[in-house]
């Protein structure tokens, strides 16, 4: 009987039977279950792979830019009235006053009314001032090692060079092309180019990466102590693909409120995770990559912005699990919304907790638990996955310093992404360990408001005259 409802209601549910019905009924009972289990497996398998074309940036975590053309761009907001620019109440930014090298004094000699002539000093003149780049031209120390000739034992010797003097290049110039290279992703000729129609330096591709492998070894002190910021600290964690000499390779990046870490490591798993953030560290942000999921509880933030990508993929697949999907989409808006009223200060956390993040736990628990035993099966997996990971989904509303994304490593290692996307990563060891320590130094200076090229100068000038490099983070011994 088992088999016959299912035959019959295969029949009820196809418009028109692929065989007919008398050839159907000729079969076996055993080869008509075959068939039907078959057609079952065929159609699951269409429905995956057509829910794998239809994923895009909206749906999953796969970037804008690989967003084929029929991808129908996010509505425009809606309009405010306002006009553009600067708003009532936002803090105007003008151009800062600089020293001036040359001060010119104009006085309009005739009143432009009645041609009187005019005599005389503007006490607070009006300021018009013109910021003008000068000529560069490198500035060349030529150090002449005499050989002199001992009288003594008839022994030669040249003098040696200054401590400090180790190459054929200054500070400036080897942090200048470590600077080109980790914060704009110029190539190793652009930067050959660059110096050399800027600031009339010549040198050579191979001459600048012998100069970023020396900034690699200088800045290693410094990632040492970016690193030890990590421990203990609510850290938003992600990573991306890269290559070296052609092999998959992946950068991490671990994000705290002082500092930004990142390694390119081997692989994607635990423990690469565990050479990024080490032993005892504070909440970490994710994704719902399984990697992270021995990190349990309070221990963990489930990134809110990924879900509302895990929800908007269950409307999109218009099945059973799509009014679920509208739900949760609409909880995690409300949720993400209110968060950003408490983080700007227009409302107090006592009533976000108290107006809103309960009432909103409510309403997601009991979806996830219509989810799971919804007939949608890709809805019913996430549904259970969430309900596994539940109390990770709040540890934001009760622990200082952890935000409900991981946003924070997404947009720092979106310099990474776009130096893969045009570099094709690195050819050595050593190239990525510049990449990752140089993308470190560069966050994190961003971070503390420094002057990325005077860090770097600093930094490379302790190491040539062997004191200790400065620390990035004011105040860290």
């Amino acid at each position: 009987m088992p088999v016959r409802a299912g035959i019959a209601a295969f029949w009820l549910m196809a418009t028109t039977p692929p065989i007919p019905e008398e050839l159907w009924n000729q079969l076996p009972p055993a080869a008509q279950a075959a068939v039907l289990a078959v057609i079952t497996t065929l159609e699951a398998r269409i429905a995956e792979l057509e829910a794998r074309i239809n994923q895009n940036s909206s749906n999953s975590s796969k970037p804008p830019s690989s967003d084929p053309p029929h991808v129908k761009p996010a509505p425009p907001r809606p309009t405010t009235g306002r006009r553009k620019g600067g708003q009532p109440g936002h803090p105007r930014h003008t151009r800062p006053a600089l020293p001036p090298d040359e001060v010119v004094e104009l006085r309009a000699g005739a009143c432009a009314h009645c041609q009187t002539p005019l005599r005389g000093d503007d006490p607070n003149p009006f300021v018009h001032q013109v910021i003008e780049i000068p000529p560069v031209r490198p500035h060349v120390t030529e150090y002449r090692r005499h050989r002199l000739t001992c009288p003594q034992c008839s022994r030669v010797r040249r003098a040696p060079l200054p401590v400090g003097v180790r190459s054929g290049y200054g500070v400036r110039v080897q942090a200048v092309c470590a600077l080109l290279s980790g914060a704009y992703r110029i190539g190793k000729r652009g930067i050959a180019r660059l110096c050399a129609d800027l600031f009339g330096v010549p040198i050579s591709p191979a001459a600048v990466c012998k100069l970023q492998y020396r900034t690699t070894d200088a800045l290693a002190p410094v990632a040492a102590e970016l690193r030890g910021q990590l421990p203990g600290r609510a850290a938003n964690v992600d990573e991306t693909g890269w290559y070296q000499r052609g092999k998959r390779r992946w950068l991490w990046a671990a994000v705290t409120r002082t500092a930004s870490v990142f390694v390119v490591g081997p692989s994607r798993g635990r423990e690469a995770l565990s050479a990024l953030v080490g032993a005892g560290p504070g909440v970490l942000t994710t994704d719902r990559y399984p990697v992270y999921d021995h990190v349990t509880g309070r221990a963990r933030q489930v990134c809110w912005a990924h879900l509302r990508r895990d929800f908007q993929a269950m409307i999109d697949r218009a099945d059973e699990g799509s009014a679920i999907g509208e739900q949760l989409l609409a909880c995690a808006d409300r949720l993400l919304w209110n968060w950003k009223r408490v983080r700007d200060g227009t409302l107090f956390r006592g009533e976000f907790h108290r107006l809103h993040l309960l009432a909103v736990q409510r309403q997601v628990e009991e979806l996830l638990w219509r989810g799971r035993a919804c007939g949608a099966e890709k809805t019913r997996h996430v549904c259970a996955e969430l309900d596994r990971v539940y109390d990770s989904l709040w540890t934001f509303a009760t622990t200082g310093e952890v935000e409900p994304t991981n946003n924070a490593v997404e947009r720092a290692l979106r310099a990474g992404v776009c130096w893969r996307k045009t570099s094709f990563g690195t050819d050595s060891d050593q190239g990525s360990r510049f990449v990752g320590r140089i993308l470190s130094v560069v966050e994190s200076c961003r971070q503390h408001g420094r002057n990325l090229l005077a860090f770097l100068t600093h930094t490379i000038q302790a190491v040539r005259n062997n004191t200790p490099p400065p620390a990035l983070i004011l105040g860290h011994a």
